[in-house]
């Protein structure tokens, strides 16, 4: 994910797998994760300060892609009013088979610090992405709304 330097916009994921296993991968509460335990997923990087050219992203192993049952990815302001047309963050999904599927942060958030952009499902070993750019007041009310079931507490960088 690239964005603009005026706002700490993260990059993040929920995931699932398949023994039930739930957690997140995000900078918030360094939780990094790991691509070759589970859960199979890592964040390269915690681009605080806008000058990483890559930015911030998510790698997922699909050499594990069997253990996994779904992934929300999500991009959070940090640090910073919500304010989604300020940030400038793109972020483009690449799954094996699919043309890349890029989401510009741009569109009208309100005040609401979230965004799970798209949902990743396995699909019979298939990756099923499903482009979703909806708007959350927070960790635990987009947990709710996707029905993750997880209990959230304050965290930090």
């Amino acid at each position: 994910m690239k964005k603009s330097n005026a706002i700490d916009l993260d990059v993040g994921c929920l995931f699932e797998l398949q023994d039930g296993l739930k957690g997140a991968v995000q900078a918030l509460g360094n939780s990094f994760g790991s691509l070759n335990t589970e859960p199979f997923i890592k964040l390269m990087g915690d681009d605080r300060t806008g000058s990483i050219s890559d930015g911030e992203w998510l790698h997922i192993n699909g050499a594990h892609w069997s253990k996994i049952r779904r992934i929300l990815v999500y991009a959070f302001i940090y640090e910073g009013a919500p304010n989604w047309k300020e940030t400038d963050g793109v972020v483009t999904i690449h799954a094996p088979g699919q043309p890349p599927i890029e989401v510009r942060l741009n569109e009208e958030g309100g005040r609401q610090g979230m965004c799970a952009i798209a949902l990743l499902e396995n699909d019979n070993g298939a990756v099923k992405v499903t482009r979703r750019v909806d708007f959350h007041n927070g960790h635990s009310n987009m947990d709710k709304a996707y029905g993750w079931g997880m209990r959230w507490a304050a965290g930090s960088k």
